[in-house]
């Protein structure tokens, strides 16, 4: 009767459903291909933060350079310069990470764990501050827009904003991109169409303009000396840093991406790096032809657009309108790129051990959904620390950026010098990472040097407080590791027959069971000395009560194993793999046994699942779960270990089933 017991449906779970939508079914074959991006959508989700880069690199290039604007022109040269070799650098990355290489991967698989794990702190840090900026700096265009008394609100707004789009991310991939489809075509055609126009208008101008910068380059060469006119100008360039964000969201969210995935992710690097270059060069030649100046309330994008459209009336009016409402809009849309490639880093580190793993685990909408929450969470602390302002969260972001950059440069460097002798046209493969290398050390001193009085100090204090977080995470999970790791000893004894470890029954095993006889039902994951002691315990504490061994063994399904359909069914037939070495082990002792296996997201919810099926067979059946515990039971251990088998053994007791937790004391 107990099997049967239904438990209800809690206002909790009618509340998430509501809002984050009914579960997705694991098991469907389609699955993949519902939950992936085509170059299209990734170009949105991933590359909006690129475009919109746009809204504070370049303004922030004129705040240096307003008193010298024809000096934006080299500005200008360098920042196309950078696009081109970093997008060059990433497309061969792409190619050599298939299944995703971001800073993280790539500076951990190339240079060490420990240059990766710095990388993905960088990492994290930038991609809490894209969403924190983008949001900001939207919410700025738009109350553009506003009389200067509504600017009281903006704080406001700014945390509505974040919180909506947490409980968007929380839907799911593709959920969260489509609404998002009409905003970058009105964002696209409002400013490609708005500044072509201007650009075209102001095509005469252009010879005046190149006397122009070379005449004031010449008379600021004269009055500053050399070195002082290239300080001015490296001082403008480094403060567009900003401005190449988003081009590595590609290559680390080449998981999420539709299959063939190396050729979306390289198609869609094709159309971040074109529309970025365009849109960037567009703006700073702008500012130069319509003679921008600044005004109180309005951004300096705004400013521009006024001038491009003076003249053109009530129409003007509407025009400058749209274009700075698709512009928040767009801007709101760019801290996707936070949501998404964010918790693939904070995911990655989580299962090689540098921070909790729950990180790494899926939610049944397949999505990391403790990940999302974190990125929220940091997001509006960083909002909440820098009161909304836009420089100063720019000033943060600059510097981590180039972090990875670099890391990910000297990692192919190294990596393509080790394989010369294996691969072809190593030096064509080669050189743009060189250059890139280069590039993205001189870029990064610059900023530190400009920046870091600034502001810039508290990047590299918040980046230190992750690292130095993610070795002490690190080195507790080792160590626990390297506890266990003692125990696989039992493994090999078992195997040896050894009946201090797991005593002989007398009996021939048999795969087929008497369903009436005593049956012990453990829930594993993996043969491993853990569950030996398991197995070794329950015979130790109940004698011979117990016939028939039943193993069960439900695979948490995180982002490592949903990577493509491959590896899914690889990691599905590895999960049944592991059943059998139990089953053989057991039968080996002269004992029944059987094994079933299936895979979730949340393994509770499927040990519960198959539990009715268990107990229609064996109804003579005592449920079994190992835990590991710790002669102190402290926050971290509770934060770094799940605590799925008390919860399992809630839901158990409340449907009358026994369930029964064996200890297993980690000293």
């Amino acid at each position: 009767m107990h099997s049967d017991i239904q438990e209800p449906v809690s206002f909790w779970e009618k509340v998430k459903s509501f809002f984050l939508g009914k579960s997705k079914y694991l098991h469907d074959p389609g699955i993949f291909h519902a939950t992936s991006l085509t170059a299209f959508f990734a170009w949105i989700g991933l590359g909006a933060d690129g475009l919109t880069s746009s809204s504070y690199g370049p303004p922030e290039v004129f705040e240096v350079l307003k008193a010298q604007p024809f000096l934006m022109v080299y500005v200008i040269l360098g920042t196309l310069v950078t696009i081109a070799v970093l997008s060059v650098s990433y497309s061969q990355i792409i190619e050599e990470f298939p299944h995703g290489g971001g800073g993280y991967i790539v500076a951990s698989k190339l240079l060490s764990p420990w240059w990766g794990m710095i990388s993905g702190a960088a990492l994290l840090l930038d991609y809490m501050l894209v969403i924190a900026i983008s949001i900001a700096t939207g919410v700025d265009a738009l109350f553009s827009l506003f009389p200067a008394a509504w600017q009281q609100w903006k704080f406001a707004f700014i945390l509505v904003v974040v919180i909506g789009f947490i409980i968007l991310n929380l839907r799911g991939v593709r959920e969260s991109i489509m609404p998002l489809i009409p905003i970058f075509g009105l964002f696209m055609i409002t400013h490609v169409s708005l500044l072509l126009y201007g650009l075209i208008v102001k095509v005469p101008e252009l010879p005046g303009m190149v006397q122009s910068t070379v005449s004031s380059t010449r008379s600021l060469s004269a009055e500053l000396g050399i070195a002082g006119l290239l300080f001015l100008i490296l001082k403008g360039f480094s403060m567009g840093a900003g401005t190449y964000t988003g081009l590595e969201a590609v290559s680390n969210g080449l998981p999420i991406l539709r299959e063939p995935k190396v050729r979306t992710g390289k198609r869609t690097m094709v159309l971040m790096a074109v529309s970025l270059a365009f849109l960037v060069a567009a703006l700073m030649f702008g500012f130069i032809l319509f003679g921008v100046t600044d005004e109180y309330g309005k951004t300096v994008n705004a400013i521009l657009y006024e001038r491009i459209t003076s003249g053109w009336g009530t129409f003007g009016s509407i025009v400058v309108g749209l274009t700075l409402f698709s512009e928040a809009a767009m801007l709101f849309v760019a801290a996707q790129t936070g949501f998404l490639d964010g918790p693939r880093v904070l995911s990655n580190m989580a299962i090689d051990g540098w921070l909790p793993k729950r990180f790494s685990l899926l939610s049944d909408r397949l999505v990391t959904q403790n990940a999302v929450l974190l990125m929220g969470a940091a997001a509006l602390a960083m909002i909440f620390l820098s009161g909304g302002v836009v420089h100063f969260l720019v000033v943060l972001f600059s510097i981590n950026v180039f972090i990875t950059f670099l890391l990910s440069e000297v990692g192919m460097v190294r990596h393509y010098w080790i394989e010369r002798h294996e691969k072809k046209h190593w030096v064509r493969k080669i050189a743009p990472h060189v250059v890139g290398m280069i590039t993205s050390a001189v870029i990064l001193t610059i900023v530190v040097a400009m920046k870091f009085h600034d502001g810039g100090w508290l990047t590299f204090l918040f980046t230190s407080i992750v690292v130095f977080l993610a070795m002490g995470i690190k080195r507790h999970y080792d160590g626990t590791d390297k506890k266990l790791r003692k125990l696989d000893v039992l493994i090999e004894a078992a195997r040896s027959d050894r009946e201090d470890v797991i005593p002989h029954n007398g009996k021939k095993g048999r795969h087929s069971c008497d369903p009436n006889a005593k049956t012990a039902v453990l829930f594993v994951k993996g043969l491993n000395g853990l569950g030996v002691k398991t197995i070794h315990n329950i015979l130790t504490y109940f004698g011979g009560v117990f016939e028939n061994f039943v193993f069960v063994e439900v695979g948490m399904v995180d982002t490592h194993a949903f990577k493509g359909s491959e590896e899914f069914a690889e990691f599905k037939e590895h999960v049944r793999s592991d059943v059998d070495d139990y089953v053989d082990l057991m039968v080996r002792h002269g004992y029944c046994a059987e094994g079933m296996s299936t895979v979730g997201v949340d393994v509770a919810a499927e040990m519960v699942r198959i539990a009715p099926e268990v107990l229609g067979r064996f109804p003579n059946a005592i449920f079994f779960g190992g835990k590991i515990v710790f002669p102190k039971d402290t926050f971290v251990d509770r934060l770094l270990y799940n605590q799925t088998v008390f919860s399992l053994q809630r839901k158990f007791y409340r449907r009358g089933i026994p369930f029964m937790v064996m200890p297993l004391l980690v000293e």
